[in-house]
């Protein structure tokens, strides 16, 4: 008996002295997901600088690759799709995210949907589950787009952070959010559902939420400032793309909520860290 109980005694010890596995969320995509320089005070923000405030750190770590300007193409050539593979564990989960940057002229980040677009996701797919990974596929997000004239679809949104505020009182807008990425948005969904992917519609659930707040509260999730609001941004900015803090973890609570639908595993580690909200602001 004293020897059963001391064997106990020992894999207790073990146990609780073991390291707790962690599961890696890796995030792959553009400027809406991107870490930001923030030595300036800025305060734009990507949605994946916010995703870990969401999941509790001891059992989940989200290591966030996405990068300013990339498209599915770029990232791929640049070596930083090769860095996440690198890292990989079984186990672990990528978020595939691209689409605002395919669409852009030129040939280190166009791709077509139908055709090189899909087959960069089908291989960020098929390469993550070679190195026992779980894929999980979103479309981009939407930008803030109310304008009642057409606008182009292929405006580099990188530019948009050196723009300057130009009276947005005075644009022409309407009550209904106008899509700009077309079959973007659209490809990710269907090269998932060929794959048997996780898929989460990042399209739909932030133009719910664009909408839902309308022309002018839509603007508090975007570089959106008007001269003198901010102390970053003396001249101003608007831009209908890019995330500030709040817009951020409004769209990382979104993706948070989605994913765990999606992998009801994650649910238990789903957290709402007021702390963690406080130190990426």
């Amino acid at each position: 008996m004293k020897q059963i109980l001391l064997a106990a005694l020992v894999l207790l010890l073990f146990t609780a002295s073991a390291p707790q596995h962690v599961t890696t969320i890796f995030v792959i995509g553009d400027s809406t997901a991107a870490e930001k320089d923030l030595s300036k005070g800025s305060p734009e923000r990507g949605w994946g600088m916010a995703l870990q405030c969401y999941f509790d750190p001891a059992f989940i770590r989200v290591d966030n690759h996405a990068v300013n300007g990339r498209s599915s193409l770029s990232f791929i050539n640049e070596g930083r799709w090769q860095r996440v593979l690198d890292r990989m564990q079984p186990g672990d989960y990528v978020i595939i995210q691209f689409g605002h940057n395919d669409e852009k002229p030129g040939a280190t980040r166009h791709t077509d949907p139908g055709s090189t677009f899909d087959y960069n996701y089908a291989r960020y797919i098929r390469e993550t589950r070679e190195h026992g990974g779980i894929p999980v596929v979103m479309n981009c997000v939407v930008r803030r787009n109310f304008a009642k004239k057409q606008v182009a679809t292929t405006a580099d949104d990188e530019s948009l952070r050196n723009t300057t505020f130009k009276d947005g009182g005075k644009q022409l807008e309407g009550d209904s959010l106008v899509d700009t990425h077309g079959l973007y948005a659209q490809a990710p969904r269907d090269v998932a559902a060929r794959m048997h992917c996780l898929f989460v519609d990042a399209n739909r659930l932030t133009h719910q939420l664009e909408q839902s707040l309308g022309p002018e509260g839509s603007k508090q999730l975007h570089m959106w400032y008007k001269p003198g609001q901010h102390p970053a941004l003396p001249d101003g900015r608007q831009d209908n793309t890019h995330y500030n803090v709040y817009g951020a973890h409004q769209v990382a609570r979104l993706l948070a909520d989605a994913l765990c639908q999606q992998v009801p595993l994650l649910t238990r580690y789903r957290t709402d860290d007021s702390p963690c909200r406080m130190r990426t602001e």
